[in-house]
């Protein structure tokens, strides 16, 4: 797994410039109010500037073009460690870090615009170098090199994909925002001229996460500097309803989080209804264990005590974990997980309901404290594979 980080371009000396003018006001004694339309607001630019106002005193005398540079570095050095604490702290973990500014002093691009050139798929029209990607599926040609020969976004993207099939890969998974469905043909285009197969690519798009609590949205705007973060998230709900809630919707689909459900202890919220499910069993087992009762696993031919509609729904369920898992690996959608382990959870509750687990009759007993412990076995692997923990007790 690979973080790209886009730590160059644009959007960085914006940075850099909103980071600069927040030093000069802390600098002369001010408290930051709004700046220009252009620039990115936020209290978190005001804490980056007075923490490098600390670190770097001397800056405010630099000439303006190395306090832009300084800025710049500095708050995006800020901004990435923050992202790596809080995915820490959301245990997602990626193998590596890639960094955008990095591949443009590696030569990768000239490189890879090189190849396209010497495989005849670029050609030049009013100054403007172009790729030949309707050849290969796009809808219209694309701007590589623009007329002023500054690249355009798709070309350092192009010798990115292209380096990881150097690197040995031979099947890449990109997850890309909600505005780039038109980025998914002009990709594929690429790597076809460079003699990558189609089916060697797949590009997932995730879809905005609107915030709600209860019924009220909560507004956010990146420019404007109101947004929710991923550690606000933690902080507020915890990481396992952090995580389920965020694998609960296929992955292109709309996802409306709801910050309180998802802090509550009910059966309304999904995550504990699972973990509790989880924590039942657990507390049968404590429960037959008080009783000197032992499940013998070596007699599974009391599971024929096994007879009930519910007991067959739960039996049936539980046979079907190995085709979901395999499903949503194959299809790169682990949200096929969430559906399935709610069945689960809820007829196994409603079977508890129903049916005594321990009772006078020994034979049944054993049969269903096995039913028991094949539902927490199952439970605590689906969490687990979404990374959610599996309590004890609740």
């Amino acid at each position: 797994t690979e973080y790209y980080n886009n730590d160059e371009g644009v959007q960085i000396r914006t940075l850099g410039a909103s980071t600069r003018m927040r030093v000069q006001e802390l600098a002369s004694g001010h408290d930051g109010g709004p700046l220009p339309e252009n620039y990115y607001q936020g209290a978190y630019l005001v804490e980056i500037a007075g923490e490098l106002l600390k670190q770097r005193p001397q800056i405010v005398s630099l000439p303006e073009t190395e306090q832009l540079k300084i800025c710049a570095e500095f708050a995006k050095d800020a901004i990435m460690r923050g992202i790596q604490k809080d995915l820490a702290a959301f245990e997602v973990v990626f193998d590596a870090y890639y960094s955008q500014a990095a591949l443009a002093r590696s030569g990768r691009v000239e490189q890879t615009l090189e190849a396209l050139k010497a495989k005849n798929v670029l050609y030049e029209n009013e100054g403007a170098w172009w790729f030949r990607s309707t050849d290969f599926g796009d809808d219209k040609d694309r701007v590589l090199i623009k007329s002023d020969k500054t690249y355009t976004y798709f070309t350092p993207d192009i010798a990115y994909h292209q380096d990881k099939f150097e690197r040995g890969f031979d099947e890449l998974i990109d997850i890309l925002g909600p505005d780039h469905h038109g980025y998914i043909a002009r990709l594929k285009a690429s790597q076809a001229a460079l003699g990558h197969a189609a089916d060697q690519m797949h590009i997932l798009i995730a879809q905005l996460v609107t915030l709600f609590e209860g019924t009220r949205q909560v507004r956010m705007s990146t420019r404007a500097g109101e947004f929710v973060t991923l550690r606000q998230i933690l902080d507020a709900v915890g990481k396992d309803a952090g995580r389920f809630f965020f694998v609960m919707r296929k992955f292109d689909a709309h996802l409306d989080f709801d910050l309180e459900l998802a802090k509550s202890q009910t059966p309304q919220n999904p995550v504990f209804y699972i973990q509790y499910c989880h924590a039942r069993v657990e507390s049968i087992k404590n429960q037959a264990t008080e009783k000197n009762i032992k499940i013998d696993w070596s007699e599974t031919a009391r599971l024929s005590k096994l007879n009930s509609p519910m007991e067959i729904r739960v039996m049936r369920l539980l046979a079907q974990f190995e085709t979901t898992v395999l499903d949503a690996q194959k299809t790169l959608e682990p949200h096929c997980l969430v559906p399935y382990l709610m069945d689960l959870a809820a007829s196994f509750h409603r079977f508890y309901a129903e049916h005594r687990v321990i009772s006078d009759d020994a034979e049944l007993t054993q049969a269903r404290l096995m039913l028991a412990s094949a539902v927490q076995t199952v439970v605590k692997s689906g969490l687990e594979l979404l990374g959610v923990s599996a309590p004890l007790k609740m």
